[in-house]
């Protein structure tokens, strides 16, 4: 027996003054997944965001969270919490008042307050910030306030829109891997928007990848990465980027067509052997490995990751090899074809 989704959009349509927010959105949500909304600036998965939290309302299309019909649906009737990227505190009050101020307005029992105040603190780790005020907390500590508001709501749904973006970088994956622990042992549904792939990547069981209001592509995070469905999710996937080379320099291909190829399936060959021949534009060493980036006059994104220290001098002329197995081939249209 197949269970129900516990979120499901149809044919969502949004439009300002006639100008496009998003169209024809279509996505079912398991309960208790991880969901995260990608794409670039525009593309329209705040828009989604709002609309599934009630902060707007579509003009067309139907948004169901479990079982129920909530199209038109005020935010509070919808038993969702969110986490903006604006924390959304109350900088007068203290952190515990801050956690427990959506309680207070429901009249939750003082006894039952101070117990969901304890658990979100201890989960949160913030016991001992209790008497805290925002304006006394690093940026971290103000979003663990923000996700501690959203424990205590005790809702199955959970919305995050960019609440990492505010933080420095090491910061963003300290608090990366609490809100994935949080999700997966409170059990709660959770759709996160977010503009940083590898956001999406390291924690979603989903990626919903979104491009001009119009979703491009969803599925688990290796599907995305291994099997783009067009070009724009082979480019805006993976860092580096995947390769696009012209069918022109490549033999056996038809004319039209576009090949993708990751850097980590391309070796640099002796000179004579390889299938393209490339000049080195930049060098840039990661730690771990280097990676050589490549003009070509029909490739873009071309480059290839070596072990360790491996710099090349730009303007040196390099031969690469890859195998076909690794390659992904578009069509004119920039979409997938089927396997050679």
């Amino acid at each position: 027996m197949t269970t129900a989704p516990f979120v499901v959009l149809k044919d969502i349509t949004k439009r300002w003054h006639g100008q496009l927010g998003v169209e024809g959105i279509t996505l079912d949500i398991p309960e208790g997944s991880f969901t995260a909304l990608l794409g670039p600036s525009g593309c329209g998965k705040s828009t989604t965001l709002r609309l599934l939290a009630g902060l707007e309302l579509p003009d067309e299309g139907q948004i169901l969270i479990d079982g129920k019909d909530l199209t038109t649906s005020a935010a509070s009737d919808r038993n969702l919490s969110m986490v903006f990227q604006s924390y959304a505190l109350f900088p007068h009050l203290s952190v515990a008042e801050n956690v427990i101020f959506g309680l207070k307005v429901r009249r939750v029992p003082k006894a039952d307050r101070k117990q969901k105040l304890r658990k979100a603190l201890e989960i949160t780790g913030l016991l001992g910030f209790e008497d805290r005020k925002p304006g006394a907390l690093s940026g971290g500590q103000r979003q663990r306030v923000a996700l501690a508001r959203a424990i205590v709501a005790g809702q199955r749904l959970c919305l995050m829109d960019e609440p990492l973006s505010n933080l420095d970088a090491k910061l963003r994956h300290a608090v990366r891997k609490d809100i994935k622990k949080l999700q997966r042992d409170l059990g709660i549904t959770v759709v996160y928007v977010t503009h940083d792939q590898s956001e999406a990547m390291s924690m979603a069981d989903t990626v919903v990848l979104m491009k001009d209001g119009h979703i491009q592509q969803v599925g688990a995070p290796e599907d995305l990465y291994n099997r783009p469905d067009n070009t724009f999710v082979a480019e805006f996937v993976g860092a580096p980027a995947m390769a696009l080379i012209g069918s022109a320099a490549l033999p056996g291909f038809d004319e039209g067509t576009t090949i993708g190829i990751r850097a980590e399936n391309i070796h640099v060959v002796p000179k004579g052997e390889g299938r393209m021949s490339c000049t080195v534009n930049e060098s840039e060493f990661l730690g771990s490995e280097t990676l050589i980036g490549l003009s070509h006059a029909d490739a873009t994104g071309l480059c290839v990751l070596r072990p360790g220290l491996s710099l090349m001098p730009e303007g040196a002329d390099i031969d690469i090899s890859f195998r076909d197995e690794h390659l992904h081939v578009f069509d004119a249209s920039g979409q997938r074809m089927a396997a050679r």
